[in-house]
């Protein structure tokens, strides 16, 4: 059996760090994690090969190549989703799809031969047993949780590492609180599964077999779902074995804004090797946590909460929302306000949207308020419900926000009120320095320091902090270069 493995192509989007990875010489943030995890489930004797038009071209002869096409995607790939089904059924090539967007709604998508929703550990297995007897159904769906340790190790012999600026690994799925508008305990439940501390290890063992040095974002919705297990077991597990390779990775992760309240966790996280958490804030305003039902952010002081981790070494990015019933006018500046206050420098404000499997849809629905415009991206301007606030306030007060914070006299400063706080480990560890930091530092200085406007504040920052902070240099070009691309992704918005 021939399989091609597809991953469609993102849009221009705030994460999608296109005009950053310019800077690198890279084409993808991150690879499809999903996609290679569903390849290493499949028959080893099968013929496998992944296309991620993120870095590459889709061929008319790669389909023809192909017995199977297997598509995995987010609402926001749906464009491209679209494009890839029409191009197979032209061909007759069969097609076999899952993931988020398929599992939301796959009713819509009647052109897809065959279904695999939910979790491909729950799903899969069915569907190859029964397409192997020739008697495969359209769709293979079930509400079972299935245990991580079914999952494989990826494939990661199907990618070029060369194309991407991290790799990404999974430690746990579900997320112990229930936010109206997150439908990750739709998809993966209330109570977090874990993998064990082997089977991490054999994953962090196989990046590192692959000559992989550098970033791994390990993708879980909330690392600390479970908290007596990541400081018993997972992370003095993680600690001794980035010790002894003398710490060839730094981690990137998704938190909860209680990480603050737990000193020990915070240590644990920092010798680990782990660098940057991001964190949903998502509103200053107590009156829009109570409606969203963000309970664990409440009654608490949120700037204090994200000055900690700083403060423990680690870098907090972090989503703000606005748009909420609760909101008034006032929130766009309180808003503003609360972001350069905190040295947030990576703040990804959005709109409110209700994607499907949300509380947030239901409750919407059931208010005849639902649009039929839902992108998937929150940060395009759309809306795919009647908000309470005058719908062109909302729109023109959400466009001040980005264009303030991204601005680059306010950015620049946020970045030196970061650099204030932040307390980073150090390491006796290898330092990986390639040759694409070297040439992202020169074209830093000449796009940012010549040619953009913000040219002036660019270098304000950089002589500020080679005399006062020299050892943040290397974040400071860095930040640069992100305010670069967030401006970009905004200004062609609107």
């Amino acid at each position: 059996m021939r399989v091609l493995m597809v991953y469609p192509k993102y849009p221009d989007t705030f994460w999608s760090f296109k005009y950053a990875l310019r800077f690198v010489g890279k084409r993808a943030a991150y690879p499809p994690l999903g996609l290679l995890t569903v390849a290493a489930m499949l028959p080893a004797a099968w013929d496998k090969r992944l296309i991620d038009l993120n870095v590459a071209r889709l061929t008319d002869a790669d389909l023809r190549w192909a017995d199977y096409v297997f598509l995995s995607a987010m609402e926001i790939q749906r464009g491209s989703v679209k494009e890839v089904l029409a191009r197979c059924r032209s061909l007759g090539v069969k097609t076999v799809a899952g993931g988020p967007l398929f599992t939301a709604e796959p009713e819509t998508f009647a052109e897809v031969d065959y279904l695999v929703l939910n979790e491909a550990e729950a799903t899969l297995p069915a569907f190859l047993a029964d397409l192997e007897k020739g008697c495969a159904r359209h769709i293979y769906a079930t509400g079972a949780r299935p245990d991580l340790s079914l999952t494989p190790v990826p494939a990661w012999e199907l990618i070029d590492f060369r194309d991407y600026a991290s790799m990404s690994i999974q430690f746990s799925r579900g997320c112990p609180y229930d936010c109206e508008f997150c439908n990750v305990t739709s998809l993966f439940g209330r109570k977090p599964r874990l993998k064990q501390k082997e089977q991490l290890l054999r994953e962090l063992d196989a990046l590192y077999h692959y000559g992989w040095r550098g970033s791994v974002f390990i993708v879980d919705d909330n690392f600390i779902g479970n908290k007596a297990r990541m400081k018993g077991e997972i992370l003095p597990a993680l600690i001794g074995w980035m010790e002894s390779r003398r710490h060839p990775f730094t981690f990137i992760t998704e938190t909860s804004i209680n990480l603050a309240d737990d000193e020990e966790l915070l240590d644990l996280m920092r010798k680990a090797g782990f660098v940057h958490v991001f964190v949903g804030i998502e509103t200053p305003s107590e009156e829009s946590l109570k409606e969203c039902k963000k309970f664990h952010n409440l009654h608490r002081d949120l700037l204090a909460a994200v000055r900690k981790i700083q403060n423990h070494g680690l870098q907090v990015s972090a989503g703000f929302i606005v748009g909420f019933d609760s909101d008034t006018p006032s929130i766009f500046e309180r808003q503003i306000n609360f972001i350069q206050k905190s040295g947030i420098v990576t703040a990804m404000v959005g709109l409110l949207n209700a994607p499907r499997g949300t509380r947030l849809f239901e409750r919407l629905k059931q208010e005849k308020r639902l649009l039929q415009n839902f992108s998937g991206n929150n940060t395009d301007y759309s809306l795919n419900f009647i908000p309470k606030m005058n719908p062109q306030v909302l729109l023109d007060g959400y466009r001040r926000i980005v264009t303030t914070i991204y601005a680059p006299e306010p950015y620049y400063q946020r970045i030196w009120e970061f650099f204030r706080e932040f307390r980073p480990a150090r390491r006796a560890g290898i330092r990986h320095l390639r040759l694409c930091y070297l040439t992202a530092l020169f074209k830093a200085m000449f796009y940012l320091g010549v040619l953009d406007k913000g040219r002036k504040h660019y270098w304000q920052l950089l002589i500020k902090t080679l005399f006062r902070r020299p050892r943040f240099l290397p974040e400071a070009i860095t930040f640069a270069i992100y305010g670069f691309h967030f401006r970009r992704v905004y200004s062609g918005r609107g």
